[in-house]
């Protein structure tokens, strides 16, 4: 018997102000697309986008052929093995020529990263480039959703120096609103947490709420059992299991804020197994140098996928590192990313290289696979997103942009045709974000910056 009980996707769970936007369910709109009545409704497709500066050792990034590339990939996609007949890798891809900023590889990197155009020469102490991929996509999809774009970041947006006379924030910015906007990142788990809750007390703003409310979170799951006897079982099973995903994100995140706090007390010299209540509170939290970054990038992560997983947003990006000093102990060494990429071929430096980028490509794997094990209509979240994974300059060495590392992960909703190695790709930064846009559906008054063509091989009916 077909269950006749139809809820609307932007269907929320609500409690104490607090809206919780639903995963994709049976008895949802799209749902069953292949067999409604009505073609006209799809299941949307996601953009994603994820960063890391100074470029990758070539020749433990790119695979040997395309052939070895599902059997035998190199060592910096190893992470990636699991999902790797869903990802596609170009290599041919040149990035935005620098001239007359032949001096600023770095102020270049992240800010033409999704823009494919340089800054304008005239005006270098202020912003003045191009609106983004990601920020043209929102405006075409960011209607459909309670947030129009979600931007994330490692580390705040902050950098001394100018390169060129060049605006310090082109060095930490990837997202722009228009030219001259450029669009600020949270690093905040909690805020970012807050964001996708709707936790407001006033239009237009977020409240400070602890995502960890016991009453806040009784609220919704009791309107989550009015709701589940509505349900057939198999949608009763995933609410459950979405419920119980947010809790585990909210007990991450309280891990790591406590563990701050922990240190912040102890450095200012209050032994937190004896602090009183009258002790000063701890100072501004943020993530300290030696906690470690792959649980930090994760819980991003992991609130990019419930982002997703609700349509709460279709499109973000999250700037996993930028060139400022960056380093990684978790990793077993204190060398700073920048520095190291300077490696003049010397064994040891080449292969703390190597293992930042193998390192960051694991959060992206993280990611990923995590979307791959989520249903959603047909198959699975990641069937119906696009995330592009990669680096504004090749080889951080020789600051070169000829063959830019991107990995697009996912089929678009059947646009991508993954699994795919291509070795001999000709085309440019803008041709790639072009193409990935018109997969997604966004239609295209002009091609992104430097752009001149649509790359038809990255197609599935190419």
């Amino acid at each position: 018997m077909v269950n006749k009980f139809r809820i609307d996707r932007r269907t929320h769970l609500k409690g104490l102000g607090a809206a919780l936007a639903l995963p994709l369910l049976e008895t949802m709109g799209w749902a069953d697309s292949s067999t409604s009545k009505d073609k006209t409704v799809a299941v949307p497709v996601r953009l994603g986008f994820m960063y890391m500066p100074h470029g990758v050792i070539p020749d433990q990034f790119w695979p040997v052929n395309a052939e070895s590339f599902l059997t035998a990939p190199p060592p910096a996609l190893e992470s990636l093995q699991p999902v790797l007949d869903q990802c596609l890798l170009m290599k041919g891809i040149s990035g935005v020529p620098i001239l007359p900023f032949g001096g600023a590889p770095h102020a270049l990197e992240l800010s033409t990263w999704l823009t494919a155009q340089l800054p304008d020469a005239d005006t270098r102490s202020q912003i003045n480039i191009a609106i983004s991929a990601d920020q043209i996509a929102a405006n075409f999809v960011g209607g459909f959703t309670s947030l129009r774009s979600l931007e994330l970041a490692t580390m705040p947006q902050t950098h001394k120096e100018n390169q060129e006379g060049l605006n310090e924030g082109y060095y930490t910015h990837c997202s722009f609103r228009s030219a001259t906007q450029p669009v600020p990142a949270e690093t905040n788990p909690r805020s970012v947490l807050n964001r996708l809750f709707g936790k407001t007390d006033q239009p237009g703003q977020i409240a400070k709420v602890d995502p960890l409310d016991r009453q806040m979170l009784d609220l919704v799951l009791d309107g989550a059992k009015e709701l589940r006897r509505k349900l057939p079982q198999d949608d009763q099973h995933k609410l459950d299991e979405y419920l119980d995903s947010v809790r585990a994100v909210e007990r991450r995140i309280a891990a790591i804020e406590y563990r701050q706090k922990e240190a912040a007390l102890e450095k200012s010299g209050v032994a937190s197994t004896k602090r009183n209540a009258s002790d000063s509170p701890p100072i501004e939290i943020k993530i300290p140098v030696g906690d470690k970054r792959s649980e930090y990038m994760q819980v991003m992560c992991d609130l990019n996928v419930l982002a997703f997983q609700t349509d709460t947003t279709r499109v973000s990006t999250y700037i996993g590192s930028t060139p400022n000093g960056v380093s990684y102990p978790e990793l077993g060494f204190n060398d700073e990313h920048h520095s190291q990429t300077h490696h003049e071929n010397k064994p040891e430096q080449v292969a703390k290289v190597a293992a930042i980028t193998a390192f960051n490509i694991a959060q992206f794997a993280y990611m990923v696979k995590k979307m791959a094990s989520l249903r959603e209509g047909d198959g699975t979240l990641l069937d119906n997103c696009i995330m592009m994974w990669g680096s504004g300059l090749e080889d951080g060495n020789k600051h070169s942009r000829d063959n830019l590392p991107f990995i697009i992960a996912g089929k678009g909703g059947g646009a991508i045709n993954s699994g795919r190695f291509l070795p001999d790709t000709k085309g440019n930064q803008g041709d790639l974000l072009t193409t990935i846009l018109a997969c997604a559906g966004i239609p295209l008054d002009r091609p992104i910056g430097i752009a001149t063509k649509q790359m038809n091989e990255m197609k599935h009916n190419h």
